[in-house]
């Protein structure tokens, strides 16, 4: 699987930049990565040192919409932590901005 491929997007919310200002940055992943796969993609994408990669699967909820009921999707997602003094510049930008 290319590195392209396993990190889907960063996770944009409150926690994650949080986490962010701690050095631990939060993506989408791909729902078949595994931890190995996660770290390399990282590291060739952002060129950083990871020291730690958590995993969740976030389970989907049941929304509706009038009569209308359904589920949302089920993905993945990873926290990884970067050793000292490295960064992602993605979540730079938007730390800031509040």
């Amino acid at each position: 699987m290319d590195a392209s491929q396993v990190i889907i997007r960063p996770v944009v919310s409150e926690k994650s930049f949080v986490l962010a200002e701690i050095g631990k940055y939060t993506f989408r992943v791909h729902p078949d990565a595994h931890k190995t796969q996660i770290r390399q993609a990282v590291e060739e994408l952002f060129d950083v040192r990871v020291r730690e990669v958590r995993t969740v699967a976030v389970r989907s909820k049941p929304k509706r919409r009038g009569y209308t009921s359904g589920r949302t999707r089920t993905w993945k997602k990873a926290i990884v932590q970067v050793g000292e003094g490295d960064t992602i510049p993605i979540f730079q930008g938007l730390e800031g901005s509040e």
